[in-house]
């Protein structure tokens, strides 16, 4: 394990993929591991890409990648992909569109499975977050597949976030509802050579304009056409722009403190749900549960009850 510390410390791309891939797959020793990347850990700057399918993210991030490079800096790049339901990995591999920077020993692009979590972000993507912040990249890119109320997660994971839409969504209101507009930092419309592109960026900036308390910080609205290579550096401007505001206003250690509570609160249920699955194979709880399938106990009182006797329990022997 420690070797691949080193690996990692030396930028070494097969150490990096080797420590994602076995925090992926959450080892008993996983914590171990971690513990040792925090040691590590650079800041990094960490932002989020969403938005629907054909919205062309994959597409952008290549060329931002590209602009990116020419700046000198180090890009991670995390796709979190929809999972297969029979093997757990990913299956979309969009890492196909990115291939011209495979051999760039300065970008690493990984897609991960969502393993069913929610919105697509598997709690291993933060991890996965940490390996490329401890391997010295300056920027790191999370792609999430689609968008909807459960994409709201990403804003849980990075500094800044980008909604990317095309001129062929319809109604910007209608199309991202519940929610999922709001937690733009910055906005993107791609694809922006096709006709409808003027009118989305008026329906996004009046809709900015009716929901921002203007006490903070203002979402831009980008236009970009990355098979021509416009718009990629502006957009990045804006990013830098949003970047500055984080660190001036506070704001980025806010956000960063959030985060760390709900990564506290997500680990501990995960403790709990695989306690209970174990639990739920041991006879004196089948037994209990007979009783609850005969009548003589209600399930939402077994459930306190089971809560009461158990959390006591641990409380007074210790949690290892």
């Amino acid at each position: 394990m420690m070797d691949w510390i080193e690996g990692i410390k030396n930028r070494e791309r097969r150490a990096i993929a080797r420590v994602i891939t076995f925090l992926e797959n959450d080892h008993s020793d996983s914590e171990l591991l971690v513990k040792e990347l925090e040691r590590l850990t650079k800041k990094a700057y960490v932002i989020g890409i969403t938005g629907p399918p054909g919205a062309g993210k994959s597409t952008l991030i290549d060329c931002l990648i590209t602009t990116l490079r020419a700046k000198g800096l180090r890009v991670g790049v995390i796709v979190v992909d929809p999972t297969s339901p029979f093997t757990g990995g990913a299956i979309l591999g969009d890492r196909v569109r990115m291939v011209r920077h495979a051999l760039d020993e300065n970008v690493f692009i990984r897609s991960m499975g969502s393993r069913g979590s929610l919105g697509g972000l598997s709690r291993a993507t933060k991890d996965a977050v940490r390996v490329l912040d401890a391997a010295g990249f300056d920027v790191i890119i999370v792609e999430t597949v689609g968008v909807g109320q459960s994409e709201l997660e990403i804003m849980h994971l990075v500094d800044s976030v980008a909604l990317v839409v095309h001129p062929y969504s319809g109604d910007v209101v209608q199309v991202f509802k519940a929610g999922v507009m709001e937690i733009a930092d910055l906005y993107v419309v791609n694809k922006a050579d096709i006709p409808g592109a003027a009118k989305m960026v008026a329906e996004i900036e009046q809709y900015v304009h009716l929901t921002n308390n203007h006490d903070s910080w203002s979402p831009s609205v980008s236009q970009t056409i990355p098979i021509q290579g416009k718009g990629i550096v502006e957009l990045w401007e804006q990013f830098q722009r949003h970047r500055v505001f984080l660190e001036e206003s506070g704001e980025g250690v806010r956000r960063r403190r959030e985060q760390t509570v709900r990564e506290v609160k997500e680990r501990i249920d995960a403790e709990f749900q695989a306690y209970l699955q174990q639990y739920f194979q041991e006879p004196a709880c089948k037994q209990q549960l007979e009783e609850v399938w005969h009548g003589a106990k209600l399930p939402h009182q077994f459930a306190r009850e089971w809560i009461k006797s158990h959390l006591i329990k641990q409380d007074r022997e210790g949690i290892e």
